[in-house]
């Protein structure tokens, strides 16, 4: 009997206010990043970046853009990246995010500093690689 792959499906938004800011949390492992995680069974990915987004830091998103995927090959884990725009909600941090804010995008990308996350955040940003499929 073969099992079957168990794969994690992840989802992240990059959230750019009306002055071109970007939203962060600060978590407590990775530090500074882009609100996002699991996507649940049941639920579409674009939905689980709107629902993380809201429980990590408050703020209600509307999705602008599909940007493409990060594939952890090793791990197994699909990380799935969109734009968004904030629509409502208040900015509150969660057990997951300690400290929330919109940030310049120089300033965000200096921020942060976990493994790949700075180069998902400028992929994000630049549309002339959309859809970008990366694999590591």
């Amino acid at each position: 009997m073969i099992t079957p792959p168990k794969h994690i499906v992840s989802a992240a938004a990059i959230v750019l206010n009306e002055h071109e800011e970007v939203l962060l949390i600060k978590g407590p492992r990775r530090g500074w990043e882009m609100p996002g995680g699991q996507v649940e069974e049941g639920e579409s990915i674009k939905e689980a970046a709107i629902r993380e987004t809201k429980e990590e830091t408050g703020i209600d998103i509307e999705i602008t853009r599909f940007c493409g995927i990060f594939q952890n090959v090793d791990r197994s884990i699909c990380n799935t990246l969109f734009l968004g725009k904030p629509v409502g909600g208040k900015q509150s941090t969660s057990p997951e995010s300690l400290e929330v804010g919109y940030f310049p995008i120089e300033q965000a990308l200096e921020m942060v500093t976990w493994k790949n996350f700075r180069q998902r955040i400028e992929y994000c940003l630049n549309e002339n690689l959309h859809p970008f499929f990366i694999e590591f």
